[in-house]
């Protein structure tokens, strides 16, 4: 089925609702894909030695309140069956993740925030892809588990740019990032619950297989958006 077959009713539905998620995403300071606001910054700066908690919280934050995340998250696990393999698709993007945050922070590896982010939107927008062309048949010739851990490399690389520029003070700044990312790993596994169970319920209904299609277009509108948001900030900045 293809959208051109659905009722006109059913294709003014993506239309609005694409409408709002663009709004949404220019408005909204969160659309700024890692970006770590004012007074969260000012405390990270503020702090010295280990203080677990508080960068625990900030992560799990960051998680929680990432649209990036969120959206490449659900494009993951939209046409999964089980929790094992939820578990294995999650644990490889966790894996790149964590690797890039942790080593680009205390290496100062450089890269622009803004080109990261566009690419981390460049991930949403691949993931949308992917499950369409599973809905049509068509064949995606790049292993789906190499790509979510290749963008997992990408994702934990925008935080860590982010991070580098709030120049965090170096005592106890191992631990203080492994606590931020165990953080950033409790909230992915708050929200991906939620996802999960909501998908996973949404699968059983007879409707799932029109409607996925419309939400995936969603998906990648979302990611086509954050692109152009990183892209015009990088060229405003340059």
């Amino acid at each position: 089925m293809t959208l051109r077959f659905l009722a006109p009713q059913s294709r003014a539905v993506p239309a609005a609702f694409t409408a709002l998620l663009a709004l949404t995403l220019f408005f909204n300071e969160q659309a700024f894909a890692h970006n770590v606001d004012t007074s969260d910054a000012a405390f990270l700066q503020a702090q010295s030695g280990v203080a677990f908690w508080p960068y625990f919280y900030l992560g799990a934050k960051h998680m929680v309140t990432g649209l990036d995340h969120l959206l490449f998250l659900a494009g993951v696990v939209f046409f999964l069956r089980s929790f094992r393999d939820v578990a294995v698709y999650v644990s490889l993007f966790a894996l790149g993740h964590s690797l890039t945050l942790i080593v680009g922070v205390t290496l100062q590896t450089t890269a622009n925030p803004y080109l990261v982010d566009a690419i981390i939107g460049l991930s949403v927008v691949y993931k949308a892809l992917e499950n369409l062309a599973q809905q049509h048949n068509w064949h995606f010739s790049i292993d789906t588990r190499a790509a979510v851990f290749a963008f997992g490399l990408c994702h934990g690389l925008g935080l860590a740019t982010k991070l580098q520029q709030l120049s965090l003070p170096e005592e106890g700044l191992l631990i203080n990032l492994l606590a931020f990312n165990l953080g950033v790993e409790f909230g992915q596994l708050l929200a991906l619950t939620a996802i999960v169970l909501a998908v996973f319920a949404w699968q059983r209904r007879s409707t799932f297989a029109a409607q996925a299609l419309i939400a995936n277009w969603f998906i990648m509108v979302g990611g086509f958006t954050l692109i152009g948001i990183q892209l015009a900030a990088y060229w405003l900045d340059s």
